[in-house]
């Protein structure tokens, strides 16, 4: 996913897919600057952790094997509806407080929408990506 703050991006989907963010391992980017195949610049310090600039990745703990999502550096924001978006089952006891606590986070309901007996929140994140909660 683009994102001009892709290490924040990851740890607010991170709380709320109830994953983890993957660990930068500081050793690898100290010894690529330090050998010339990476730039400081390439780095910074996030959370007091040396990390990628680029991006940051999340996966989920219990199938670190499955997909991840990846957040990536872009310098322009977003524009443009998403093409695609996350669709996160909280199912329908949980749909109104966990909109409330993700708005207290930084998302935005966007609208409430239902189709025959499914009912969902359009929401987006911190940097105005949509998602649904369902």
């Amino acid at each position: 996913m683009d994102s001009q703050r892709p290490h924040e991006q990851a740890k607010w989907w991170a709380q709320t897919l109830g994953w983890e963010v993957e660990p930068s391992d500081e050793e690898m980017i100290r010894g690529l600057v330090a050998a010339g195949r990476a730039r400081e610049e390439d780095t910074l310090v996030h959370d007091g952790v040396l990390v990628w600039k680029a991006g940051a990745a999340l996966r989920d703990p219990e199938h670190p094997e499955r997909p991840r999502l990846l957040f990536q550096l872009v310098p322009e924001g977003k524009t443009v509806k998403n093409r695609t978006h996350l669709d996160v089952r909280v199912g329908d006891e949980e749909r109104q407080a966990v909109a409330d606590a993700l708005v207290e986070r930084g998302a935005t309901v966007l609208h409430h929408a239902e189709q025959g007996p499914f009912q969902w929140i359009t929401m987006s994140d911190p940097e105005g990506n949509e998602f649904c909660l369902t």
